[in-house]
């Protein structure tokens, strides 16, 4: 089953799957706001699982020194309740990414582009061995993210490796995303959005898949936005005790 899994998902990604007009909830996107421009937000991740519960909330700050050029740096605060284990809050793993955008083809209404993408995790967070939120260890993720978006639709596709070199944690990842305004473009900026995304992860050494479906919904206003999503694991093939649940996701971002 997983190996079925995963090849369908690397079928699928030569599949086109949209993306609307604002940013994604849980994947990424290659599309940049101008340069000079900076981006204030936050994602929190409420996580319930057979081994505990998880509340992860990051301030991300994201500079864009020039148009197709991105760095930021997460700052996450975690806390934790593990069943029959430790509980408390605590600094997680904090995060240092850049991207650049190396292919760009606009047309009218229309737009496709490619980032390069990476996210090095230092270890600032407590060994709790909990994935993208608390390891305790150094990691370094590299990808490209690919995405087209219209007035009508968007399409965005993402396939990294995140390598943790102390650990066994590495992980190939591929997330897919639906997304669809419910609203014709105007201005002033006003956008209500539904997203489908899909997460694929695959951690090599212990073997273990995950399928995750996201659905979600957007508002934005001029330069704000809000966001909801409810994620649940579609393929659940990790040792039992350490199956997820779901995940609740709450964002907000501010760009100026």
């Amino acid at each position: 089953m997983k190996k079925n899994s995963w090849l369908l998902a690397i079928v699928l990604f030569g599949i086109q799957f949209c993306e609307a007009q604002g940013p994604p909830i849980t994947a990424d996107k290659p599309i940049m706001l101008g340069g000079g421009s900076f981006t204030a937000k936050t994602l929190t991740e409420i996580r319930h699982t057979q081994r505990g519960d998880f509340t992860y909330v990051p301030v991300m700050l994201h500079y864009l020194p020039t148009s197709n050029s991105l760095v930021a740096l997460h700052l996450p605060y975690l806390n934790y309740d593990v069943d029959n284990g430790p509980s408390g809050s605590s600094v997680a793993d904090i995060k240092v990414m850049g991207k650049y955008q190396f292919l760009r083809k606009d047309g009218t209404g229309k737009t496709f582009r490619m980032v390069a993408k990476t996210v090095q995790t230092l270890p600032t967070g407590k060994e709790l061995d909990v994935m993208d939120l608390s390891t305790g260890k150094y990691a370094g993720y590299y990808g490209i993210v690919a995405g087209y978006e219209s007035l009508k639709y968007g399409i965005s596709n993402e396939l990294g490796y995140n390598w943790v070199p102390d650990g066994s944690l590495d992980a190939l990842t591929h997330k897919i995303g639906f997304g669809l305004p419910l609203l014709k473009p105007q201005y002033p900026n006003k956008q209500i959005n539904l997203y489908f995304e899909y997460t694929n992860l695959w951690l090599v050494e212990r073997d273990w898949y995950q399928l995750l479906y996201a659905q979600g919904v957007q508002y934005a206003r001029k330069n704000i936005t809000f966001d909801l999503a409810v994620q649940v694991p579609l393929v659940n093939d990790l040792d039992e005790g350490r199956k997820l649940k779901y995940s609740l996701f709450l964002g907000s971002r501010y760009s100026f």
